[in-house]
C-alpha cells in the first residue's frame, strides 16, 4: 500500500496547532483512584441514599490516597479531597444514627486535632452541639484554636465563635471562655464586650444554681419571715386608724356604726325581744368606756 507523500510530509496537528518534532505530547491527567472514589461516595449519598456503602466506599478512597505516591504538585488535590471524603462520610454517619463515631472517624485519619480541616471541624461541632452533646469536642475544638498555625487561618474567627456559642457557654465553661474572648483576636471590641457580659450574667446564674437545699431554705423562710411582718405591720397602721377615726367620733355616731356591725356580723334582728338584752349591755359597755375616756383619772380611781 503506497503512502501519500502529502500526508507523509504534512506535520501532526493537536489541539493547539501543529505539534513540532521536539515539543512533548500533553495529556490530561487520568483522575486519581480517590477522586473517582470520591464521586461514587457521593453518588450514593446523594443518589441512591445508600449510607453505608457511602462510608465503605469513602474508606476504600481513603486507603487509596495512603497507598499512592502522590505528587507534590498534587498535595492541594490531596487536602480537597480528603477534607471532601470527611464531609461525606461525616454526613454518612449521621445519617445511619452513628454520629457518636464521628469525631474517632475522622481522627484515624488525622491522627491529632490540630491538622483537622476547618470545614471537618465545624461539622464536628455543629452537629455534636445538636446532639446534646457538645463536650465530645471541647478538648478537640480547644486544641485547634490554640494552635499557631491554625490562628492564622481565615476560618479561625468564625469557629472560634462557634465554639463558643455551642460549646463553652452550653457547658458552663465560664472561665475558658472568658479566656478565649479576652485573648484571642477573633472578636471585635462590641462583640468582647457583650460576651463578657453573658458570662458574668451566666456566673450569676451559676452561684445561684450551686446553693445548697438549706441555703435556699433559708432564703424562703427569711422571704416568708419579711412578707409577714409587713403585714403585721399594714394591719397595725390600720389598727390605730380605725381606733384614731373611732376616737374622733361623737359617742351617738360610734354607737350607731357598732350596731351597725353587729347587725353585720352578728346578723341579729334589733326588734326582737331576745337582743334587747344584748343592747343594753352594749350601751352600758359605751357608756363605761366613754367615762373611762372623758373622765379625770382620780374620778376613775374613787369609783373603784
Amino acid at each position: 500500500m503506497k503512502t501519500d507523500p502529502s500526508t507523509s510530509a504534512a506535520p501532526l496537528r493537536g489541539v493547539g496547532g501543529p505539534l513540532q518534532s521536539s515539543e512533548p505530547v500533553r495529556v490530561a491527567p487520568a483522575p486519581s483512584a480517590a477522586v473517582v472514589l470520591l464521586e461514587e461516595a457521593a453518588d450514593f449519598l446523594v443518589v441512591q441514599r445508600d449510607f453505608r456503602a457511602a462510608l465503605q466506599t469513602c474508606e476504600r478512597a481513603w486507603q487509596s490516597l495512603a497507598d499512592d505516591a502522590l505528587l507534590d504538585d498534587a498535595a492541594g488535590i490531596s487536602l480537597e479531597v480528603k477534607c471532601s471524603l470527611c464531609v461525606v462520610g461525616i454526613q454518612a454517619l449521621a445519617e445511619m444514627d452513628r454520629w457518636q463515631q464521628v469525631l474517632s472517624w475522622v481522627l484515624q485519619y488525622y491522627q491529632v486535632p490540630e491538622k483537622l480541616p476547618p470545614k471537618v471541624l465545624e461539622l464536628c461541632v455543629l452537629l455534636y452541639s445538636k446532639m446534646q452533646e457538645p463536650g465530645a469536642v471541647l478538648e478537640v475544638a480547644s486544641a485547634w484554636l490554640q494552635d499557631a498555625d491554625n490562628q492564622g487561618l481565615p476560618e479561625h474567627r468564625a469557629l472560634a465563635a462557634l465554639h463558643l456559642q455551642r460549646v463553652l457557654l452550653p457547658l458552663g465553661c465560664l472561665s475558658e471562655a472568658e479566656e478565649l474572648v479576652v485573648g484571642s483576636a477573633a472578636f471585635s471590641e462590641e462583640q468582647r464586650l457583650g460576651t463578657l457580659q453573658a458570662i458574668s450574667t451566666a456566673r450569676q446564674q451559676q452561684k445561684h444554681e450551686q446553693l445548697g437545699p438549706e441555703d435556699q431554705k433559708l432564703n424562703q423562710e427569711g422571704s416568708f419571715s419579711h412578707k409577714l411582718l409587713s403585714l403585721l405591720m399594714l394591719l397595725r397602721r390600720l389598727w390605730d386608724s380605725a381606733v384614731s377615726h373611732c376616737l374622733s367620733l361623737p359617742f351617738k355616731k360610734s354607737l350607731l356604726a357598732a350596731l351597725i356591725l353587729c347587725l353585720l356580723v352578728v346578723k341579729f334582728d334589733p326588734a326582737s325581744p331576745s337582743s334587747l338584752p344584748f343592747i343594753c349591755k352594749l350601751a352600758q359597755i359605751f357608756h363605761w368606756i366613754r367615762a373611762a375616756m372623758f373622765s379625770p383619772l382620780h374620778q376613775l380611781r374613787a369609783h373603784d
